[in-house]
């Protein structure tokens, strides 16, 4: 079935090079009758303060999950934020998308013991404000493309959310969202350079676009060029170990039957999953080789949303050169900043059918990520 989400989206190419995200030229503007998605935890740094990393980002790539099964895997552009996600849908797929929010929402407070707020947003009224929603993509590898986001209006879709506007409700008790995909069977990555680094940089407000996009350029030469950084996920993929540190969350997200039922069959299957990968068994057209060397490709370790988010394994002395090119933009009144150091990244996976190569892979820092790189920028402005 093909509508209008298919039809615009499908319709951008895909570009490659991560450096030239900042040209204008790759983005388009999202059409006037669209609507914005937005998701994010309450209180996630208390969250993360009590080591719930992982469910955290369980609930923000669950909000994909579950807008993916309910569009039946058509493409649509989405960003994952560590801890909650954004998306974007036209006005055939809005329905489903808000059953899909809200029933999110319910499986986010029941099962995981999270508060998570959602709402939509339309396009025309970040408009109505001077500011825009354009949308590129990136292809991180000839597998698949993801959605990159500029022109503002996402930012201030989040900060309307929280000010209590456009909030969809969650639904009832009980009600489960269809999270099929959606797992975290690959253990913590840990750094092979010795820091792994949330980054995250945003504009101030009035910024000079200008400047503001060589700022960008900058700190995504320092780190392309630099042989002190790169991809979190080793080139062998993630460890893995059964039965998996995620499980519990993997059962929670499955349907049918009690907890202890789901958690036996699940049990199962992770033990069959990783019978085949610890030992490159070959069952029919799986070849575990292939798939994580999709799984490496697919990583989704840097993005732009209105700002750069890269979650980097690199060196003190990369970090050091990062810290000085954003403290001298800062001072500059170009941009707010923050970063966030940790011992590790991790993994939460939504992969509708090993048999695609199209599975995509969402990283953030082990030890808080984008939340506490969140906190160090908002602590510049406080």
């Amino acid at each position: 079935m093909i509508n209008g989400t298919d039809i615009f989206y499908g319709s951008i190419p895909v570009f490659r090079g991560f450096a030239s995200l900042m040209d204008p030229a790759l983005y388009s503007p999202l059409p006037d009758d669209w609507m914005i998605g937005v998701a994010d935890i309450v209180e996630s740094t208390k969250a993360i303060a009590n080591q719930r990393y992982k469910a955290v980002n369980m609930a923000g790539a669950a909000v994909i999950a579950s807008v993916t099964n309910a569009l039946e895997g058509r493409e649509f552009p989405f960003v994952f934020g560590g801890d909650g996600a954004s998306f974007a849908v036209a006005p055939d797929d809005l329905e489903r998308a808000r059953e899909a929010l809200a029933a999110t929402a319910a499986w986010v407070k029941e099962d995981l013991d999270l508060a998570m707020r959602v709402a939509l947003v339309p396009v025309s009224a970040v408009r109505a404000r001077g500011l825009d929603v354009r949308v590129a993509r990136f292809g991180p590898s000839p597998n698949l493309s993801y959605a990159m986001f500029s022109g503002g209006g996402l930012g201030w879709a989040e900060a309307a959310m929280k000010r209590g506007e456009f909030v969809v409700p969650a639904a009832s008790p009980g009600t489960q969202p269809d999270l099929s995909g959606l797992s975290c069977r690959f253990e913590e990555i840990p750094s092979t350079r010795g820091i792994i680094l949330s980054v995250l940089v945003v504009p101030t407000r009035g910024a000079d676009q200008t400047a503001f996009r060589k700022v960008i350029e900058d700190i995504i030469n320092l780190v392309e060029r630099s042989p002190d950084a790169g991809r979190p996920v080793p080139p062998d993929g993630p460890p893995l170990k059964w039965p998996p540190a995620g499980v519990e969350y993997e059962v929670r997200a499955a349907r049918g039957g009690t907890l202890l039922k789901r958690r036996t069959v699940i049990l199962a299957i992770t033990l069959w999953a990783y019978v085949v990968m610890r030992f490159g068994i070959k069952v029919g057209n799986f070849v575990p080789k292939t798939y994580v060397q999709q799984v490496v490709e697919n990583s989704d370790f840097r993005k732009y949303d209105d700002g750069l988010r890269m979650i980097l394994d690199c060196t003190p002395e990369l970090e050091t050169a990062l810290t000085q090119r954003l403290v001298a933009a800062a001072a500059g009144g170009i941009v707010r900043y923050g970063l966030y150091r940790q011992d590790a990244a991790m993994m939460t996976c939504f992969t509708p059918s090993v048999m695609r190569s199209d599975h995509v892979h969402f990283i953030d820092g082990a030890r808080g990520g984008y939340a506490s790189a969140a906190t160090a920028l908002k602590a510049m402005v406080a």
